[in-house]
């Protein structure tokens, strides 16, 4: 077990590193210089990309990253910017990355999707379309376009405390118009089939003895019904797909005044594991362990903090991988 003069020192040593500035964030190897014309990438699918792609498990400075399709995806964390490094070039599914418009970078969400990011600190939100990946640092959870940091009122800061919320009923629109599809597919079994038919014969009957017959009304007779609803007939009408824009309109939004930053260390099955880890963590700064029960065996999160300002988690996270969790990530609580 390390000392605490051994942890205090990676602390320091991660708290140097910390002062290199804001990190110049990757946006995957799959980034291209395009042609001089510009032509590459430009298509009818404007920043939406050129393909639709969830991609295969990749590894980015010793850590691995799994892209799914994941609709119930909500998360809340730190948001930076990407901007004049990548201005004009490619990203990982073909779209021209534009810092002026309105698009967003994401590790593992398939590209195009759509999400809302709502600004914690002042309630801003809005629509982005995620068409790229990274940012490849531990401490955020999705890159924006400088035009997004703007409209949510964070590019001159840097950054933001933000929720990424996946909009399903967008993002599969946008997958059903880029694959050329007019309906979105659904999950849904298909009908059963309709039973056969049969020929039915019918013929008049005498009425039983004793009951007078009803005479026949005049067919050409109209017969007035009473209904509720005024509105007269209605037509069925198949409307186009909506297709979701490079959406920069941006709505406020009612926000926590006070969201918590914690780093999370880690989620142990093991309590005494939770224990040691907190009494090897506290040197850092006040340290606690969260028991939470959403599987069969419930898991104990270890959480250093809160923190009231990113530079410090920022710090902190790095001081806690240096410590030997790799895994450890910043988390913001409401």
């Amino acid at each position: 077990m390390k000392s605490k003069a051994a942890i205090a020192g990676a602390c320091l040593f991660a708290i140097t590193l910390s002062g290199c500035a804001e990190v110049q964030f990757l946006s995957q190897a799959s980034k291209e210089i395009l042609p001089k014309d510009g032509s590459a990438g430009h298509s009818e699918h404007g920043n939406r990309g050129l393909k639709y792609k969830v991609g295969k498990p990749y590894k980015i400075k010793g850590t691995w990253y799994y892209p799914k399709e994941d609709y119930s995806y909500v998360e809340q964390g730190i948001a930076s910017w990407y901007g004049p490094n990548f201005h004009g070039k490619r990203t990982a599914n073909g779209a021209v990355f534009d810092m002026n418009k309105v698009s967003a970078a994401h590790r593992t969400l398939p590209l195009p999707s759509v999400v809302r990011v709502t600004n914690l600190e002042n309630g801003r939100s809005l629509k982005v379309i995620v068409n790229d990946r990274g940012p490849y640092a531990h401490s955020r959870i999705i890159d924006l376009s400088k035009r997004a940091a703007q409209l949510l009122g964070y590019q001159r800061k840097g950054t933001a405390l933000v929720r990424v919320e996946v909009l399903e009923k967008e993002s599969r629109e946008l997958v059903a118009a880029m694959n050329g599809r007019t309906t979105v597919a659904s999950d849904q079994p298909p009908l059963p089939e309709a039973s056969p038919s049969i020929v039915v014969k019918s013929e008049s009957l005498a009425p039983p003895p004793g009951v007078k017959e009803a005479t026949p009304q005049d067919p050409d007779k109209k017969i007035e019904v009473a209904s509720n609803d005024d509105s007269g007939a209605f037509n069925v009408t198949q409307e186009p797909l909506a297709v979701p824009q490079n959406a920069s309109d941006v709505s406020v939004v009612a926000v926590p005044s006070n969201p918590q930053i914690f780093v999370q260390a880690g989620a142990f099955s093991n309590y005494t594991n939770a224990v040691k880890t907190k009494a090897r963590l506290s040197v850092l700064g006040p340290t606690l362990i969260e028991q939470i029960n959403k599987a069969e065996r419930p898991l104990f999160r270890v959480r250093v903090g809160p923190f009231s300002k990113v530079e410090e988690a920022d710090k902190h996270h790095e001081a806690i991988i240096a410590a030997g969790y790799p895994d450890a990530r910043i988390v913001v609580l409401n």
